[in-house]
Formats: structure tokens, sequence, C-alpha cells
């Protein structure tokens, strides 16, 4: 187990109004400095489809997707010792500064994207920001029960709030 800090900035605008939170980024994103990146993690394809927008493939269309419609990203740990990508392994955590990017921005709803990212919100952010968060299945290969079709159907939940 190894202490990591987080290091990709979040993504918000003045103008985001919905904030989906991960955990901590994978190996993988830490790698490429950016959310999302394994290629099998299916978050770019459910986000670009309840956007009714294409699927991004730079991180510069990523970021545009996103602030197009109005969400903001991040996650809750700023620094936490892990193991690889486990979520699982998640120990001594430092949350981020949500209440920062919550003041900067229009956000008044948050969605957690997995069991670890919503458990850790509501112990760590939630008696702070007092904005309840809504939990989401992961979008993760780790999450192999749910199908692409499945995480579709739960992720609408976030369309009605999207600009």
């Amino acid at each position: 187990m190894t202490r990591e800090a987080h290091n990709i900035p979040p993504v918000y605008g003045k103008d985001s109004r919905v904030l989906i939170l991960g955990s901590f980024p994978s190996r993988k994103s830490r790698e490429d400095k950016f959310f999302y990146a394994h290629p099998r993690n299916r978050f770019w394809r459910v986000i670009s489809s309840i956007c009714e927008d294409a699927l991004p493939i730079t991180v510069k269309e990523k970021r545009a997707l996103l602030l197009r419609h109005g969400i903001a990203l991040w996650d809750v740990c700023a620094e936490c010792d892990i193991e690889a990508s486990s979520d699982a392994a998640i120990r001594n955590v430092i949350p981020n500064d949500i209440l920062r990017l919550l003041s900067e921005t229009s956000v008044k709803h948050i969605f957690t994207n997995g069991t670890t990212a919503n458990r850790l919100y509501n112990k760590l952010i939630f008696p702070i920001t007092n904005i309840h968060a809504i939990h989401l299945p992961s979008t993760s290969p780790a999450n192999a029960a749910k199908t692409l079709e499945a995480l579709l159907d739960e992720w609408q939940t976030v369309k009605p709030y999207i600009l």
C-alpha cells in the first residue's frame, strides 16, 4: 500500500450545475492525468449517451463535453493510502475541498460514481456541504456485474439536471 496524492484538477465552470464525484483516480488515470482513462471504464460512454452527445476521445473533447452540459467532475479523495487502483484498499483519506468547488459553481446536485465514492462522500464531505448525493453504480470495469445497458439505465437519473 502506498500513499498517493490526487494529481488531476477538477473540471468545472461557473455554470456547472451537477457534480459527479468518483473516489480516487485509477493508476491509469493518474498516469494520464485525466479522469476515467482506463479504456475499459465506461464513464465516457455513459456520459456521452445521457448527454446525447458524441463520444469524446481526447482530453480536450472530454472536458468540453462536461462543461457544455453543466457537469463538474472530481473525486472525493485528495490523498489516500491505496493499493494499485483498488477502491476497497483506500485508507487514511484526506478529502478534496469540495466546498471551494461548490462556492465557484452553480452546483446544486451531487452524484457519486460507485459505492466507495458514496460512502466516503457521506462520511467526509456531506457533514460540510449538507447536500445529499445520489448514489450511482460504478462505471469501473471492476463492476462487471453491471452491463453497459444497465449502467445507462441507472445513470439516466442525471439527465434532468444537465444543461
